[in-house]
């Protein structure tokens, strides 16, 4: 059975493009897609058993930061940043993961990494492995 995985990114090629990424992965599967925190808390009430939660952190309405003191509390989902400001070492890093954030990967090449796959798509597999099986 696979993992059901909600991606929130306010930029809808982004979204496309993770969606693309998961199809490839069999033990992975997208139930939910928000452009912001605020619609992914609203439909965390909705979809049943997400088991990992893609976030950008920069996005309009609630930003991913925000979106982690809220999410704990709705959700036992898997919570991994995946943003072109969550930098290994970075402060946006240090700050996902004070929050909760289970795991940080960062994009390889700004806000809208069309190279997603091809640059990161070894370490973003390899991450949702580790923390959907934690």
């Amino acid at each position: 059975m696979p993992y059901n995985v909600m991606i929130v990114d306010d930029a809808a090629m982004m979204r496309l493009y993770i969606a693309s990424f998961i199809k490839t992965l069999p033990d992975f599967k997208v139930v939910a897609q928000a452009a912001n925190g605020q619609e992914a808390l609203d439909k965390l009430g909705t979809v049943s058993d997400v088991d990992l939660i893609l976030l950008d952190i920069e996005m309009p309405v609630m930003d991913g930061l925000e979106f982690l003191r809220h999410a704990k509390l709705k959700t036992r989902a898997k919570i991994c940043m995946l943003s072109s400001v969550a930098v290994s070492g970075s402060a946006h890093a240090a700050k996902a993961r004070e929050l909760g954030a289970d795991g940080v990967v960062a994009k390889p090449s700004g806000t809208v990494s069309h190279d997603l796959m091809e640059k990161t798509g070894d370490e973003l597999a390899r991450t949702m492995r580790t923390l959907c099986a934690a």
